[in-house]
C-alpha cells in the first residue's frame, strides 16, 4: 500500500514537472487549454521603448485635451460656437486617453484579468469615444466652412444653442451606432472569444461595413470636400485683397502672401493628419490579411488610429493664440484668482477662425 502511494506521488510529480513549463505560459494556468497564452517578449530595449512611448502618448493625450477643456470652460470669452466644438472634441479625445489607450497598453503587454463583461463594456466606451471624435471633426470642418464661405450669414445661422444641439446629436448618434454594432457582444460577452484572457470585440461582417462607411468613408469625404472648398475660397479672397491693395497703392504684399501660405498649410495639416491616422486603420488590414504578421501590423495601425486623439488638440487648439495665453494662465494658477473667468484672453476684437 505504501509502495503504491509512493509510485502515485512520483507519477504526479513527474507529470506536473513536465507540464510546468506549459502552465507558466498561460494567463490562467489553473484553467488549462481554455486559457490564452501569455505574450512573450525578449526584454529588448525596443520593446521597453515602445511601452514608454505608449505611456507618454496616453499621458499627453489626457493633459493636452484637459487644457482645452479647462480653457474653454473657464474663460467666458471663449464660449463661442467654434470653441464649443473644440470642447466636445477635447472631451471625446480625453476619454480616448483615459479608456482606449490604457486598454491598448494592457493588451499589448499583458493578459486580460477583468472578465469578459468588463472587456465588452470597455470596448463599447472606446468605440463611442472614437466615433464621437470623428463626428466632432466633421462638425468643426462644417463650422469653418460656414464661417469662411458664408461670413455674413454665419453669426445668424450658427449660434451657441444650435451648436450645442449638434454636439448632443453627435454624441447620441455615436451611442446609438455603437450599441447597434456591438449588440451581439453586449448580449453575449464571450461570443467572439477563443480563450480566457483575451479582450476584443467584433462588429461582424455587416457591422464592419457600416463602421467603414459611417466612421471612415463618409467623414473622410465630408472633411476633404469642405476643407478643399475652404482652401479655394481663402486663396481667392487673399488674391482679391492683394489685387485691391495694388490698385490703391497700399503696399502689403508680404502680409498677404503670408496669410495665403498660412491658410494653405493649416488646411493641409488638418486633412493630412486625418488621412495618416485613419486611412491605415481601415485600409492596411485589408492589404495584409494573408500575411503571417498581419496581427502585429493591425495593432500598430490601431495605435496610429488612437494617436489622432493626441494630435487633435495641437491642430485644432494650439494654432489659436488664445490657447497659448490660456495655458499660461492655467500653468501659473491665475485661473484661481477672483474674476479670472472674465479675463480678456483673446486680446483682440476680431474673431479667430
Amino acid at each position: 500500500m505504501d509502495n503504491r502511494e509512493l509510485q502515485t506521488e512520483h507519477c504526479l510529480s513527474s507529470s506536473s514537472s513536465m507540464g510546468s513549463e506549459y502552465q507558466s505560459d498561460l494567463c490562467f494556468p489553473q484553467l488549462g487549454n481554455i486559457s490564452c497564452k501569455k505574450l512573450t517578449y525578449d526584454g529588448s530595449l525596443s520593446f521597453l521603448f515602445f511601452r514608454v512611448f505608449l505611456s507618454i502618448v496616453c499621458v499627453l493625450t489626457v493633459l493636452l485635451n484637459l487644457l482645452v477643456i479647462i480653457s474653454v470652460s473657464h474663460f467666458r470669452q471663449l464660449y463661442t460656437p467654434t470653441n464649443i466644438l473644440l470642447l466636445s472634441l477635447a472631451i471625446s479625445d480625453v476619454l480616448v486617453g483615459l479608456v482606449a489607450m490604457p486598454l491598448m497598453i494592457i493588451m499589448s503587454t499583458a493578459c486580460w484579468f477583468f472578465g469578459p463583461m468588463a472587456c465588452v463594456l470597455w470596448n463599447y466606451l472606446t468605440f463611442i469615444c472614437q466615433s464621437a471624435s470623428v463626428g466632432n471633426m466633421v462638425l468643426i470642418s462644417a463650422d469653418r466652412f460656414l464661417a469662411i464661405c458664408y461670413p455674413l450669414h454665419y453669426t445668424v445661422k450658427v449660434t451657441v444653442k444650435k451648436i450645442q444641439l449638434c454636439v448632443c446629436l453627435c454624441w447620441s448618434a455615436s451611442v446609438i451606432f455603437c450599441t447597434i454594432s456591438l449588440k451581439d457582444n453586449l448580449a453575449d460577452p464571450e461570443l467572439f472569444h477563443t480563450c480566457i484572457g483575451e479582450c476584443f470585440s467584433s462588429f461582424g461582417v455587416i457591422g464592419g461595413i457600416l463602421d467603414f462607411i459611417v466612421n471612415f468613408f463618409l467623414p473622410l469625404s465630408i472633411i476633404v470636400t469642405l476643407n478643399m472648398r475652404v482652401f479655394v475660397v481663402v486663396v481667392y479672397q487673399v488674391r482679391a485683397m492683394r489685387s485691391l491693395n495694388k490698385r490703391v497703392q497700399h503696399s502689403a504684399p508680404f502680409r498677404a502672401k503670408k496669410s495665403e501660405l498660412k491658410a494653405a498649410n493649416t488646411l493641409g495639416v488638418l486633412v493630412l493628419v486625418f488621412l495618416l491616422c485613419f486611412c491605415p486603420f481601415y485600409i492596411v488590414p485589408l492589404l495584409v490579411r494573408e500575411h503571417k504578421n498581419s496581427s502585429s501590423v493591425v495593432d500598430y495601425v490601431y495605435y496610429l488610429y488612437n494617436l489622432n486623439s493626441c494630435v487633435n488638440p495641437l491642430i485644432y487648439a494650439a494654432f489659436y493664440p488664445w490657447f497659448r495665453r490660456a495655458i499660461k494662465h492655467i500653468v501659473t494658477l491665475h485661473i484661481f484668482q477672483p474674476g479670472s473667468c472674465d479675463t480678456d484672453i483673446l486680446k483682440t476684437k476680431r474673431a479667430h477662425i
